[in-house]
């Protein structure tokens, strides 16, 4: 009895992870307890953020909100940190869980515009090349307003429909029958090549726009989480972040578009595949059916979700209120003017952004361990060790080296908190301070699109019911995003290296487009540049 009451409490333990990585997991809370009481603390802590990691770069086994969790709890338990330390994190950076609670639920409302958009994109324009620069571009317009997962959710709703309307009829059933989309013993032989095409349209299209959200994503406050505890451990406002980070977001958002451009004319890591003649007619017959069953009533919810989506621009833009605030504006509006009314109808906007809302939350945990433990002290003492432009360098790749095995929010929250220390103490000067916030964000955010442990709309994609129907796999994403992995880290490091940063800056301050501000301590900035 006692036998089986161990088994079935060991196979419910983290569901249907696998055995080396449920044994993995029991190691790390049997060590850490024995590091931190028998060795020393330091090391102990070190060993905690080191497991964290491995949870977030093994997301695929497991959602790393269980794992990293209990690392977590036990870390809270023998004493590495405490919950006020994890409260005043929290507490911190209470607008970036505004945003994610509010802003994603926010545009989930806003889905059947951005559908309606990304269908007519596919359906009416001919050219593979302004199909994919579309797709790029639109996914990076969106993302430095909206955000990534949603964005990319959109997408792949509307690369679903498309693959079960063309699924059906290559299986020879009408628009009346049941199909399972995800079986293809029913395809007639002529179809399968047409449909082996289609899947390789659908990946190239994908993955442009997975890189589209991270070109846009890291040119303003909201494009990306650790954007914003950026922004705010800096004091910068919408205009003023992208200001800051324009002399490097705008030559890397123009050669990751030369890359799109460029990989779909040279058709090199599987790009410039072209949609078959046979499925663009099936998918534009399909189009045109859609619009004429369009009622007045839903032309007028599109026109309104347009208008609020010009609320929202114009209110982040001019900062008229908190980003998480707009983001509730955004649902009341948006549910007001569209129709929906139900309890249960406004609950389902929630589920896509709560998990990593409550994920977020262990980061600030692993983080209150990393300041309470002081653990990457000695590392950033040692980088403040260089000047100047080599400085920023130095921040720049080891945020990007990071940001590609493990997750780009922890890594941006985690280096921000440690040069806000710096700047406190009198380390560093207010003008390092804001340098150095550019690199991180930037580091955070270009080089980690190589895997998609770095970026949460990769690993959404990755994830997602749609990955396995077109043949997208982990190794697959890795190589259609290497050439863009390249292109983005060497022209984000030559915009840092090159000195055009500091150059761009002064002219800002020059200019009276961005002020000095005073640091955290209350100590004046500096006058000088």
């Amino acid at each position: 009895m006692q036998q089986s009451f161990m088994s079935a409490f060991y196979k419910n333990f983290l569901g249907n992870s696998p055995e080396w990585y449920k044994l993995a997991i029991i190691a790390f809370l049997v060590i850490n307890p024995i590091l931190f009481f028998l060795v020393d603390p330091y090391t102990a802590g070190w060993a905690l953020v080191i497991e964290f990691i491995f949870t977030l770069a093994m997301a695929l086994k497991c959602y790393p909100l269980q794992p990293g969790g209990l690392l977590a709890i036990e870390a809270v338990v023998i004493g590495m940190t405490s919950p006020g330390q994890i409260m005043h994190e929290m507490i911190v950076n209470f607008e970036v869980l505004l945003l994610l609670i509010f802003m994603v639920a926010g545009i989930y409302f806003m889905k059947d515009l951005l559908l309606f958009l990304f269908t007519k994109i596919v359906t009416k324009i001919r050219s593979k090349m302004i199909v994919s620069l579309l797709f790029c571009f639109s996914g990076a317009f969106l993302s430095a307003f909206l955000d990534a997962l949603t964005v990319i959710a959109v997408i792949i709703s509307v690369a679903i429909g498309f693959y079960s309307v063309y699924h059906k009829v290559a299986s020879g059933k009408d628009a009346n029958n049941d199909h399972d989309h995800t079986s293809d013993k029913d395809l007639v032989d002529y179809s399968r090549d047409d449909l082996e095409q289609f899947r390789g349209y659908l990946r190239n299209l994908l993955m442009h726009a997975g890189v589209g959200t991270a070109l846009g994503g890291v040119c303003t406050i909201v494009g990306e989480p650790q954007n914003l505890i950026i922004g705010q451990q800096a004091g910068w406002e919408f205009a003023e972040f992208a200001i800051r980070m324009s002399p490097v977001t705008i030559p890397v958002f123009f050669a990751g578009m030369l890359t799109c451009l460029a990989l779909e004319k040279l058709k090199w890591f599987s790009y410039g595949v072209a949609l078959p003649e046979n499925v663009h007619k099936v998918l534009n017959d399909f189009d045109i059916a859609e619009s004429e069953k369009r009622t007045k009533r839903d032309n007028v919810k599109l026109i309104m979700q347009g208008v609020i989506a010009v609320w929202l621009i114009v209110g982040l833009a001019l900062h008229l209120a908190p980003v998480g605030l707009i983001g509730l504006s955004v649902i009341i509006l948006a549910t007001c003017f569209t129709g929906i009314t139900e309890e249960h109808q406004i609950g389902h906007a929630f589920e896509e952004a709560l998990p990593f809302t409550a994920l977020l939350a262990v980061f600030f945990a692993i983080v209150a361990v990393i300041i309470d433990q002081q653990l990457f002290t000695p590392v950033i003492t040692w980088v403040l060790t260089y000047e100047g432009t080599m400085q920023l360098v130095m921040f720049y790749i080891a945020n990007g080296l990071l940001s590609m095995v493990s997750d780009n929010v922890f890594v941006g929250t985690v280096y921000i908190t440690e040069i806000q220390k710096a700047l406190s103490a009198g380390t560093i000067t207010r003008d390092q301070f804001d340098l150095l916030a550019v690199a991180i964000n930037t580091g955070t955010n270009l080089p980690s699109v190589a895997t998609p442990n770095g970026q949460a709309a990769f690993l959404f994609l990755l994830t997602s019911a749609l990955a396995p129907l077109v043949r997208l796999s982990y190794g697959r994403m890795v190589i259609m995003a290497l050439p863009y992995t390249i292109v983005l880290s060497i022209v984000g490091l030559l915009a840092i290296s090159s000195g055009h940063l500091e150059e761009s800056t002064r002219d800002f301050y020059d200019s009276g487009l961005i002020q000095h501000h005073s640091s955290k301590d209350g100590a004046a900035a500096p006058d000088g540049h």
